[in-house]
């Protein structure tokens, strides 16, 4: 199960992709008093810069897809990425909507996966506390150059300008 002591306290950067923020007020549960997260040393912050552990819900929407992988970037090695829900997982209730792209792995690499809709509390923040234990491997792995690189998105972002000019065009009709 999960170690007594993790080596580094694992912090994180929480981000919606375009979810309906059912997730989000569960993500925000875990770390409250209740359920103590800080006792694990998990700490939330307010830059990506900052932090361990991306904890991200939702689908990947087209507005949010180059923001992600942004944010992703700037994340410092090792890093770890937990899709928290369906929706993450494969865009559950959002399927084949206009302005999804799709779930989460197929935009930036993911470690973990929590599913549920929503997850409970405990499963996010145990999620976390694995994902922490795993990341001096992914350090190993990082120094070796074995992670793979996060997916290409140009095919995406070319469809949906497309997507854009032919709504516009029949906009003007």
């Amino acid at each position: 199960m999960l170690q007594k002591y993790i080596a580094k306290s694992p912090w994180v950067f929480h981000v919606n992709t375009g979810g309906c923020n059912g997730c989000d007020i569960e993500i925000l549960a875990a770390l409250t008093p209740r359920y103590d997260a800080e006792r694990f040393g998990v700490k939330l912050v307010g830059s990506p810069r900052h932090a361990d552990v991306l904890l991200v819900a939702g689908p990947v929407t087209h507005n949010v897809i180059e923001k992600i992988k942004r944010i992703y970037e700037q994340t410092p090695d090792p890093k770890l990425v937990i899709a928290i829900g369906a929706c993450s997982m494969g865009c559950s209730v959002f399927q084949d909507s206009y302005c999804i792209d799709g779930p989460l792995d197929e935009v930036i690499p993911v470690h973990v996966y929590v599913p549920g809709c929503p997850p409970r509390p405990e499963a996010i923040l145990k999620a976390v506390l694995m994902g922490a234990e795993a990341l001096p491997e992914i350090l190993k792995k990082a120094e070796k150059g074995e992670l793979p690189p996060a997916p290409d998105i140009k095919e995406k972002l070319e469809r949906y300008t497309k997507y854009r000019k032919k709504v516009a065009e029949e906009a003007s009709e």
